[in-house]
């Protein structure tokens, strides 16, 4: 396992980083995602993403106890908040000082831990100002509870307006966690140089676009069974957009690209995102260890560039790289 630094922070990460998005306390029993972090620590990884939305809050329950027993300071725990928890109650989602200090406290309880190395705004709150956000950040950082912040899916005006603040509070804000892949390249015009400008990093979720990458899902054949295109838990609703025959062509074509540096199509896609210089970590999911086993194998590589110019020639028109659609993450209104 190969580490590097979150922007312009001391903080190293693992380049690869288990998330339970979907998975822990939903889609897996919890015996099994004990053995996925379980091959995630023995695979090398550090550094492990969740949020308290996940699963309502059982996720970060189940990644806890998994994490039992670790020695603490090996590890870099994120989380995320502004999904609605709880009950979803007037005040139980957002990023208002109310909601941020109390999200914190549940996330650490459930973590088992007295604090997170990143807390993340998991999207921008159009109803509450930024400045109580970043002051709510800054008190939690301040009172050891976070070591770091970071945003998740916000756009380049979002990020230089939150870093403007966090310049002026003297709080380390060092990365932002939006989608990645060879066919969602949507960050890479205004946020990736923003975000190379003032200093943070990319921590990249579905660099495998929800297993489609993978090679697994053939056009015109039916969805295979017990895939997260037929999970009714929740996953197949992530996937729908990209379950279209000529995205699937264009991913088959991928196939001897991986065979020809010896990957399989899963680990040239967990590849292809680390080869930006701004990502410093691509986020992998699993529902069985051998996933993890198999895509830890995607740190270190480096593809030859002419064979990075043949992906972009393959995917083609497939790929979405429009700017305008990381705004489009933003909700207009709280969800609750």
């Amino acid at each position: 396992m190969e580490f590097r630094y979150l922007g312009r922070s001391g903080l190293k990460i693992s380049e690869i980083v288990y998330g339970n998005w979907i998975t822990h306390g939903s889609q897996v029993a919890d015996d099994t995602a004990a053995s996925c972090v379980r091959a995630a620590l023995d695979a090398g990884i550090t550094s492990f993403d969740t949020a308290d939305v996940y699963a309502n809050t059982l996720a970060e329950q189940v990644l806890g106890t998994a994490l039992r027993g670790q020695r603490r300071e090996t590890l870099q725990i994120f989380t995320k908040v502004y999904w609605p928890t709880g009950p979803a109650g007037p005040n139980d989602c957002g990023l208002s000082r109310k909601h941020i200090m109390e999200g914190v406290n549940g996330s650490l309880r459930r973590l088992n831990t007295d604090y997170v190395d990143l807390y993340q705004a998991h999207r921008f709150d159009v109803e509450t100002p930024l400045e109580e956000t970043m002051v709510a950040f800054s008190d939690i950082v301040r009172q050891g509870k976070a070591l770091y912040i970071g945003v998740s899916e916000w756009t380049a005006d979002q990020i230089r307006a939150a870093h403007t603040y966090a310049r002026e509070l003297h709080v380390p804000l060092i990365s932002n966690q939006p989608q990645y892949s060879m066919l969602w390249r949507v960050i890479e015009d205004e946020v990736v140089s923003i975000c190379e400008e003032l200093g943070l990093s990319q921590i990249v979720w579905s660099p495998v676009a929800q297993g489609v990458l993978s090679g697994k899902y053939q056009p015109g054949a039916p969805r295979p069974t017990g895939t997260r295109a037929t999970d009714d838990k929740g996953g197949a609703r992530f996937i729908d957009w990209l379950l279209k025959d000529d995205v699937l062509r264009a991913v088959q074509g991928l196939r001897p690209i991986a065979e020809e540096i010896d990957l399989s199509m899963a680990q040239l896609a967990v590849a292809w995102t680390l080869q930006n210089p701004n990502v410093a970590a691509a986020i992998i999911g699993a529902s069985r260890p051998e996933q993890i086993q198999e895509n830890v194998l995607a740190s270190g590589v480096k593809i030859p560039e002419g064979l990075m110019t043949r992906i972009d020639e393959i995917l083609g028109d497939v790929v979405v790289s429009d700017p305008a659609k990381t705004a489009e993450t933003t909700p207009r209104t709280r969800p609750c």
